[in-house]
């Protein structure tokens, strides 16, 4: 037995000196990790780095983020400050919150800092985008993409944008069963970018097909940039291969129109805009174009909208407030037709002769709907944030910020943390936005609510994205009543899209409508 006893304190022995000779060689490690990016700084600079931790080695604190998402941030947030910096995904990156300092960056777009995509989305997208434009290309392709968003645009629109919110909402209620809100978003606002905005001929059945076509390129849009088989990238390609195939058809035929005729939808608008500007589209151009379209619109609008859904079910009283103002606008009354089951790809049941009451003017009227759908934008903003890469070493918050570096500015923590509102940040208050208050907050709040982002690459459709809340959100509270199918409120998903993690699952019901007189469905 004493020999085997010696023979046991040997091998513990020897596991406690592996175990603490690896402890030392990981920490060793992670100093000089540490050491390494703390001699990256810019030595031109008597400005220090910013506050914060570089992780392990390689990979940085990109597990943590992974798994901790928003809290990541919240928490170095509150540790560091509005300026920290962290190292993320294979690159050193400086994280900035707060008005001042994010308005630096937005505003230094081609002068500070560049946008900054993943290769694959460089990939995926194409050249001809806007994501990968940079200076005056990407100014001359702003100004040909304004028309598509113009008010003029943005009045064809509305219309049948109220017919395919009125249609599908009139098909939630019409289900018999729980409607996962995420999923039917994601799938209405392919529809109506697809068939409104690009102007597209699709029945239900190739609707659904180039919907599941689009969301294959999409989810693998921020892959390893890894062209081979059975990779992310490779999938991703296919899908764009399938998506350019189908819109070459039907570019085909647009550039093939009656030039002198006046554009009806966003395809027309860009090839008739880059004509008065003295060039001629190619099909290349116009195939990333209108990928690029359907990608602005498909996921953040999905979000927005099933975030609306969600915050008025935990807020009946701004429910009854909108009721309370439709009524005030004469806009109280529903559509009187019985709610069907879905039919085709866009717009109402083909048995009903509705007609849409709506439009940019109306819309404008309804100053509580807008306060609603700002403050939904405000607490769940679709996107945490977006990407710069630094041209130039710069000053910000009294820290330098190295040339090469990747900065991300927070939408999400900019808006928990502005002290320009009278309520808590973390409440839901529509109010915030009325027009007393926010004549008392002036010019300098610009930058601190910013769920489209600012600057030169602001983005386009905002008043588009805008327009479709404000429509949803008026065909919901005059025409159903809404309910959990689950127990709890599902938590939410912040990376890479704000949604809830089981999609919203929902009953939806038909209002009665009151006796002639009232005008309103309650």
């Amino acid at each position: 037995m004493f020999p085997w006893g010696l023979s046991c304190l040997s091998v513990l022995g020897a596991a406690g000196t592996a175990v603490l000779c690896a402890g030392l060689l990981l920490s060793l490690a992670q100093h000089l990790w540490t050491l390494r990016w703390m001699l990256s700084r810019d030595r031109a600079s008597t400005l220090p780095l910013p506050k914060g931790s570089m992780g392990w080695p390689f990979f940085g604190e990109t597990l943590h983020w992974l798994v901790q998402g928003s809290r990541f941030h919240s928490s170095r947030r509150e540790r560091y400050g509005t300026v920290f910096k962290t190292h993320l995904l294979g690159r050193p990156v400086i994280r900035v919150s707060g008005a001042e300092n994010v308005r630096t960056i937005l505003l230094g777009e081609h002068r500070l800092v560049r946008s900054q995509w993943p290769q694959s989305a460089h990939i995926l997208l194409g050249s001809h985008t806007l994501l990968g434009a940079v200076g005056e290309p990407h100014r001359r392709l702003r100004k040909v993409l304004a028309r598509v968003f113009s008010r003029a645009a943005l009045e064809r629109y509305v219309p049948r944008l109220q017919g395919a919110l009125r249609h599908e909402v009139r098909s939630w209620c019409a289900a018999g069963g729980p409607v996962s809100v995420y999923d039917a978003a994601k799938a209405l606002t392919f529809r109506m970018a697809a068939r409104i905005l690009l102007g597209l001929r699709l029945d239900e059945a190739q609707c659904a097909t180039l919907a599941r076509t689009f969301e294959q390129l999409v989810e693998n849009l921020f892959s390893l940039p890894l062209d081979v088989p059975f990779s992310g990238l490779r999938k991703g390609i296919r899908a764009r291969d399938q998506l350019h195939q189908h819109l070459e058809g039907a570019i085909s035929e647009k550039l093939h129109e009656d030039k002198a005729a006046e554009p009806g939808d966003a395809l027309e608008l860009i090839i008739h805009s880059a004509r008065e500007l003295g060039h001629e589209p190619s099909m290349q151009e116009l195939k990333e174009s209108a990928v690029e379209l359907l990608f602005a619109a498909f996921f953040t609008t999905a979000s927005a909208s099933t975030s609306l859904v969600l915050l008025l079910l935990q807020h009946p009283a701004a429910i009854a407030k909108i009721r309370e103002e439709l009524v005030a606008q004469g806009l109280g009354r529903a559509c009187g037709c019985a709610p069907g089951a879905a039919g085709g790809c866009v717009g109402p049941p083909p048995d009903c002769g509705c007609e849409p009451d709506l439009s940019l003017a109306a819309l404008g009227s309804l100053r509580y709907v807008d306060c609603v759908v700002k403050e939904v934008l405000r607490l769940l903003p679709p996107v945490s944030g977006g990407y710069r890469t630094a041209l130039r070493t710069f000053e910000l918050d009294g820290y330098q910020i190295p040339k090469g570096w990747s900065v991300m500015y927070s939408i999400r923590d900019t808006h928990e943390t502005a002290a320009v509102y009278r309520s808590p940040p973390e409440a839901f208050d529509p109010e915030r936005f009325g027009a007393a208050r926010e004549d008392s907050r002036g010019a300098s709040s610009r930058f601190h609510y910013i769920p489209f982002g600012g600057g030169a690459r602001s983005c386009l459709g905002q008043e588009l994205a805008q327009a479709v809340l404000q429509l949803l959100a008026v065909e919901l509270v005059r025409t159903a009543r809404w309910e959990l199918a689950t127990p709890a409120f599902p938590a939410m998903q912040t990376v890479p899209i704000v949604h809830p993690v089981d999609g919203l699952r929902l009953f939806f019901h038909p209002l009665a409508p009151l006796v002639a007189g009232d005008g309103l469905c309650l």
